[in-house]
């Protein structure tokens, strides 16, 4: 008998998007959050370097958006762009009211100045700002009885019921819990993916071990559509190192003037852009990743020695500190780094609101694709995007859930009648490295047709053993997780196959011009007759 439980509003995801969905939510609303792992565990805790948002009179909104719009290569929906950089303020006002202190310059915020931004509009909470953001809406949610948390759970799948006007409503979840070795029944009236990215797709990556791309998945097997899947996003500058894994060094060290360096200590950004360091993302990362392979060097190097040391231990103590634990004095040293998946900018397709294909189901953050990333996300705008639209959603689930329907019909059990236990867990753990491994190589910062080829057969054959595996025995997390980066590598690659230019993150050697016509890419889920790539479908 499979385990259930009841929410108004199923909420999968703890980080910035999920909490702040569930802390706008009326107090009346049950409100259920799960959790992968630890609530500290996502991407929302590892964000150093702050929040994008016009609070200063010498900024404009307008000016944002035309840096939003300037780094996102022409495919940004300006309509939520605009929506979004229009409700910064509010959103940092909302963080402040929770008690949340950003750093300040006497008796003003204090802003920094990220790659692609015309002004310093990055407010911060010194060098670990997501960490401070995720604990303040940690504290705030836990102060409201009407949420709950269910931490060590795996989504596996949405449920859904069709109903008799032929609206396909989500209805609820199978999540699996790994302590138990149990499948789990979550049924709710509305449902809100906050899963985050998809970046552990790639063997190098700033992300936690949890971003799997679960949520992008798992609507995309429900019948969602996808859009924007071949633009991820690597970050310029993670540390190179034997004994750090995934730790990133802010875009806010090169916001206060450091240079990245060559072995033999030139500079070579001003050959690339005239902004240099401060260039968008996808060009710094390009970069370097050329300098790399001309060269068959291992990284190279970012050097703010040129920073009083006094400046660099109030601007980035925890950058300093995660640095000298592993022998790196960034104050005398220049810190080895190297491009890492960091940001996936597409997603799961949705509205102003969040809303997704399917009645009563939201995605918001790092698994929805909103419109404003576009092909390239202009920096700290991520955290923003995720208040923004947490608030929209949580309003619009308010409104409608009085007179969402109860479904009454039963949710089938989960059936392990005709699966084993496996013992060949080791087919698992060589498939997972075999493909973030030639996606690093064949679908990463540069790209061409035959990588693409080559990516998509080991693609469709990981596909059927997996599918093989999955029909005959037990689910386990490495299995679901597994699963779950088939379904967006193959996303990915689709996406990248159709787009015949380069754009923003998406750079080919084999079409390394730009069209003139930007077009987002689409893709209809497997079981919809459309399972083609539509570029001038209008959005939900």
């Amino acid at each position: 008998m499979t385990l259930r439980h009841e929410t108004d509003v199923l909420v999968i995801g703890s980080g910035a998007a999920g909490l702040a969905s569930a802390i706008n939510l009326p107090s009346h609303v049950q409100v259920l959050v799960l959790s992968k792992e630890d609530m500290k565990a996502g991407s929302t805790n590892r964000a150093q370097g702050g929040i994008a948002a016009v609070t200063d009179e010498n900024d404009s909104t307008e000016s944002h958006f035309t840096d939003t719009l300037m780094a996102g290569a022409g495919l940004c929906d300006p309509a939520a762009v605009r929506f979004v950089v229009d409700r910064g303020a509010t959103a940092v006002s909302d963080l402040i009211s929770m008690g949340l202190q950003f750093d300040r310059h006497q008796s003003d915020l204090h802003r920094t100045k990220e790659g692609g931004h015309s002004h310093r509009r990055v407010l911060h909470v010194a060098d670990a700002t997501g960490r401070a953001i995720a604990s303040t809406l940690i504290e705030e949610a836990n102060r409201r009885s009407n949420i709950e948390f269910m931490n060590d759970r795996v989504a596996v799948d949405l449920i859904s019921h069709q109903s008799d006007d032929a609206v396909k409503r989500v209805v609820g979840a199978y999540v699996y819990d790994p302590h138990s070795d149990r499948v789990e029944c979550i049924r709710a009236k509305s449902v809100v993916l906050a899963t985050g990215g998809a970046s552990k797709v790639y063997v190098y990556t700033s992300n936690p071990d949890t971003c799997t791309g679960d949520g992008i998945a798992m609507a995309w097997r429900a019948g969602c559509r996808l859009s924007n899947m071949e633009f991820n996003q690597f970050h310029p500058t993670c540390l190179y190192h034997p004994d750090a894994r995934s730790f990133l060094i802010s875009e806010a060290v090169r916001g206060e003037g450091g240079k990245l360096r060559l072995p033999d200590g030139s500079t070579f950004m001003h050959r690339f852009d005239k902004r240099q360091e401060l260039a968008s993302r996808d060009i710094v990362a390009r970069a370097i990743d050329y300098e790399i392979k001309r060269l068959g060097i291992e990284c190279v190097y970012l050097d703010v020695t040129d920073l009083s040391k006094a400046h660099i231990e109030k601007q980035f103590p925890t950058i300093l500190q995660h640095l000298l634990e592993i022998g790196i004095d960034m104050r005398v040293d220049p810190i080895p780094v190297v491009p890492a998946a960091h940001y996936t900018c597409g997603g799961v397709l949705v509205d102003h609101h969040g809303r997704t294909d399917l009645e009563s189901l939201y995605a918001i953050g790092e698994v929805a694709c909103t419109g404003v990333h576009g092909a390239n996300r202009l920096a700290s705008n991520s955290l923003l995007e995720c208040l923004v639209y947490a608030k929209s959603a949580a309003n619009h689930i308010a409104e409608r859930l009085s007179s969402t329907p109860s479904f009454e019909a039963d949710i089938k059990d989960w059936d392990e009648s005709r699966v084993t236990n496996s013992d060949e867990n080791i087919v698992l753990t060589h498939n997972w490295m075999e493909l973030r491994r030639f996606m690093w190589d064949y679908v990463g910062i540069v790209r061409t047709d035959n990588r693409l080829e080559r990516a998509a057969n080991r693609i469709n054959l990981l596909k059927r053993e997996v599918h093989e595996f999955y029909s005959h025995y037990r689910i386990n997390s490495d299995l679901i997780e597994l699963r779950n980066l088939i379904n967006v590598a193959e996303a990915i690659v689709r996406g990248a196959q159709w787009r015949k230019e380069s754009r923003g993150l998406h750079y080919t050697l084999d079409y390394p011009d730009q069209l003139r016509a930007a077009k987002p890419s689409i893709q209809f889920p497997p079981d919809d007759p459309l399972d083609v790539l539509q570029p001038n479908v209008a959005r939900v």
